[in-house]
């Protein structure tokens, strides 16, 4: 095994930073601190900045979707949608739009608890928009169940307000708030058809200043019904030498394309230009995402996420011009007008080299916290895990599965990270113990989650423990998992392994009882994707729901290498 790449401890710094607005070219005068890590983690399977001046796409190849983006002085900030899992809106921060951290949650628990207690697969977060105005982070999304919701705070580390319902209704989704050179604000959102039984439609609304609620019913102001620009959706909204602007996709996720609307008016009339397809690409569907410029003003950038499948929507960065007032996104080998998306580039002229930095992926649990890659599958619960000073260990509790469960999908105890690039091999160190009586059913293991999914699991039965592979197919529907290979074990510690391999996530299982010299077991697997989001890896202890409580997995590490 290579040398481990350990987590860095995060020990924040504040230093002033200068107000962006909501217009990518202007940047006021103010102040907005934020802590950073001096020390940022460094992937050991996927780093977009190439150390020559250039970047390879995607600059994060993880389940980032829906991304928006904002400048604030020399720092930029990146959220993206999280769906059920809890922590939920990440905040991601660059100096160079190439290099990205987590810094932070934005969403501790999502409400109504009694609803997102449990998995709610696919529902929850969905596009959310970040923005700094009058020296704060607003944070809008929507929940096509129940509406338009706001979090905001001074610093984009937090601590962030309660969510604010902004517009209850059904189907309401992907909001763009908007500030007016007058003061005045505006929101502007799009349909789910399956909430709304309408879409393709983006409606404007006039928005309180503060951003707490809107002040009208709203105006539909463009239907793409009729442009053939079906699904439109994901609507950003910013203004430019006098123009509106609204970025927005359209044509489907895996699909589709990017367009421009354009007025001198926020009601319209708007005209409409696709301004980057995929072109002679590979890069399919090039979906929603972000206009930024550099500190200077002198230069535009966009991002945006690709579909991939079992790996997520994974975040490309574009280099965007300008030509007759219309924005060009990627490269435009025709002259047309319409970009497509680069597989590589130079970097963003923004005033500096930074170190290279990814979002973390392996974790040696000797922290207070968990690392910031990890979420759960629903609003957590203390009782699940400890991290006790002292150890080094996670461990990982028993938790008793919902009543009626036939497999992992409503159990809400999984600690599950998103695939950090085509080919990795996660491993893990993991001892399963039994208290007071051998209870079959409880077990404790490694997992790929997805609309399917596998996992290593180690049980304890009447005859000692066992390792097995175990499979979940049509984990949605309530089928019962199938066991398709097991062994007997000395003891209840193990190395659990999985090779994830390109081009279509195929998944090999293995264990070691030494860490050196590890097992094949049971069958390839191919990682799906779910609702919404790529395939996840993780750790797992759960308890039939009848079963006598006790039981716990100690995990001493949780490592990702190539």
């Amino acid at each position: 095994m290579r040398p481990l790449l350990r987590q860095i401890s995060r020990l924040a710094v504040v230093f002033p930073l200068v107000l962006a607005g909501c217009k990518p070219a202007e940047v006021p005068h103010g102040t907005a601190p934020v802590a950073r890590a001096p020390s940022p983690t460094v992937s050991a399977v996927w780093v977009a900045d190439q150390g020559n001046g250039t970047y390879r796409n995607p600059v994060l190849h993880a389940d980032y979707s829906d991304p928006d983006v904002v400048r604030v002085g020399n720092d930029y900030y990146l959220t993206a949608s999280s769906f059920q899992d809890i922590p939920g809106l990440p905040i991601l921060h660059s100096r160079d739009l190439v290099n990205w951290e987590i810094i932070g949650y934005a969403l501790p628990r999502q409400q109504p608890a009694a609803v997102f207690d449990v998995p709610q697969h696919g529902y929850g977060v969905w596009a959310p928009c970040l923005r700094y105005h009058a020296g704060q982070f607003y944070l809008f999304w929507g929940d096509p169940d129940y509406g338009i919701y706001m979090v905001q705070a001074q610093r984009a580390t937090g601590p962030w307000s309660a969510p604010t319902l902004v517009l209850g209704g059904k189907g309401l989704i992907d909001p763009s708030p908007f500030w007016d050179d007058d003061g005045r604000a505006y929101l502007v959102h799009g349909w789910a058809g399956s909430r709304a039984g309408v879409n393709s439609l983006l409606t404007l609304h006039q928005l309180a200043p503060d951003g707490n609620h809107v002040l009208d019913a709203g105006r539909n102001i463009y239907s793409g019904h009729a442009d053939g620009n079906h699904t439109i959706e994901g609507p950003k909204l910013y203004k430019r030498a006098g123009y509106y602007y609204i970025f927005a996709p359209a044509g489907g996720v895996a699909t589709g394309w990017q367009l421009a609307l354009r007025s001198r008016s926020l009601y319209g009339p708007w005209e409409v230009k696709r301004v980057m397809d995929q072109g002679s690409t590979p890069i399919n569907g090039p979906h929603q995402g972000g206009w930024v410029t550099t500190p200077d003003g002198r230069e535009d950038w966009f991002m945006h996420f690709q579909d991939k499948g079992a790996y997520g929507r994974v975040l490309h960065l574009q280099p965007l011009t300008w030509k007759n007032d219309w924005p060009v996104i990627g490269a435009d080998p025709d002259g047309d007008g319409t970009g497509q998306p680069v597989l590589t580039y130079r970097k963003p002229a923004v005033g500096g080299t930074y170190p290279l930095a990814t979002p973390p992926e392996s974790d040696e649990f000797e922290a207070d916290s968990l690392g910031r890659q990890w979420q759960w599958q629903a609003n957590d619960r203390v009782q699940w895990a400890a991290l006790l000073r002292g150890t080094g260990k996670l461990r990982l509790f028993a938790v008793p599965a919902p009543a009626g469960a036939t497999n992992l999908w409503p159990v809400p105890s999984l600690l599950l990270q998103k695939f950090p690039a085509p080919d990795f091999t996660a491993t893990t160190k993991l001892t399963f113990a039994t208290e007071w009586d051998v209870w079959t059913g409880k077990k404790a293991g490694l997992l790929v989650m997805g609309s399917d999914y596998a996992y290593l699991a180690i049980s304890q039965t009447a005859s000692g423990f066992r390792v097995a592979q175990v499979l979940g197919n049509d984990a949605a529907s309530g089928a019962a998992e199938q066991v398709l290979a097991e062994q007997a074990l000395p003891g209840g510690t193990a190395y659990l392994r999985v090779q994830v391999s390109a081009p279509d996530a195929t998944c090999r299982f293995s264990y070691s009882l030494d860490g050196q010299a590890f097992q094949p077991l049971g069958q390839p697997f191919q990682a799906k994707s779910e609702k919404w989001v790529g395939a996840k890896v993780g750790l797992f202890c759960t308890a039939p729901a009848e079963g006598r409580i006790g039981s716990y997995a100690d995990v001493d590490w949780f490592r990702i290498v190539p």
